[in-house]
């Protein structure tokens, strides 16, 4: 029982001696049993690991905005503003929750597909969108979040799985634009590429479903493999089940527009 109090207690104490010190000494004078002490310390320790959490939670800028609409909730009188007050306070909290959006990234991303199931292929397409415009300098080039669409092409020719990677791009809504799917097939039979081959597609995993039905509408047989994934493995804790987020608000930003942008290209005919 001394050894374990002795290595418990070297284990704390350079975090909580200062801390803990006052606390000890009723035990101490008491008698208590040293098992009995390193409890204490350690369900103290907790209690203030938790309350660190909860105080950064609380000074969160949403959070602070959530309460505040809250606040304004209450104190508002009953009335047709009160009720539009508390749908735009439920969606607030619903699009902010991380666990929620990351559900719904879960349903719309494509399942991640291992390099072995990859049959090798002439020609990977790499969909630009890796670049961060927003940031120049003359002598290199900043790569943004997607950079996983250069870095898994790479990886899939060093592995022997492509002999070639072409990069190609878009922009946006507009399906006239001089990089689209249909301007690529020109380009590919100008330098007499075999278009009935099949192609790696290789691109964002929420930009998979739109992509690959733009290439199936020019008769380009493609072979998805999804990169740079928003979504990630759920969590069952207390920040990703209550906590708000401000990087949720994004996400659902990108899924919105996704389905958007796949629904005009329907309605212009562009897939």
């Amino acid at each position: 029982m001394k050894q374990i109090f002795t290595y418990n207690f070297q284990k704390y104490a350079p975090l909580n001696f200062k801390l803990h010190t006052w606390m000890e000494a009723p035990f101490r004078n008491a008698g208590s049993s040293d098992f009995i002490l390193t409890l204490f310390i350690q369900i103290t320790s907790s209690m203030f690991f938790y309350l660190s959490q909860f105080l950064s939670f609380l000074a969160m800028p949403l959070t602070l905005v959530i309460l505040a609409l809250l606040a304004a909730f209450y104190f508002t009188p009953k009335s047709t503003g009160k009720k539009i007050l508390g749908a735009g306070i439920v969606l607030l909290l619903l699009f902010s929750n991380p666990f929620l959006s990351n559900l719904a990234l879960l349903t719309w991303e494509p399942p991640y597909k291992s390099f072995e199931e990859i049959p090798p292929s002439e020609i990977g397409i790499v969909l630009t969108g890796v670049t961060n415009l927003n940031k120049t300098a003359p002598d290199r080039t900043f790569f943004g979040r997607g950079a996983d669409r250069i870095t898994h092409a790479l990886q899939l020719y060093r592995m022997g799985k492509i002999q070639k990677i072409l990069i190609t791009g878009g922009q946006g809504l507009n399906p006239t634009n001089s990089y689209s799917e249909a301007e690529l097939l020109k380009r590919l039979e100008k330098e007499k590429i075999a278009t009935q081959q099949e192609f790696i597609l290789i691109t964002s995993a929420f930009h998979i479903p739109r992509a690959k039905a733009c290439f199936d509408q020019v008769g380009l047989k493609t072979i998805p493999f999804p990169v740079d994934y928003y979504s990630h493995d759920p969590k069952y804790d207390i920040p990703s089940l209550i906590y708000p987020s401000l990087g949720s608000l994004e996400t659902w930003q990108i899924l919105i527009k996704e389905f958007l942008g796949l629904l005009m290209y329907q309605i212009v005919g562009y897939i």
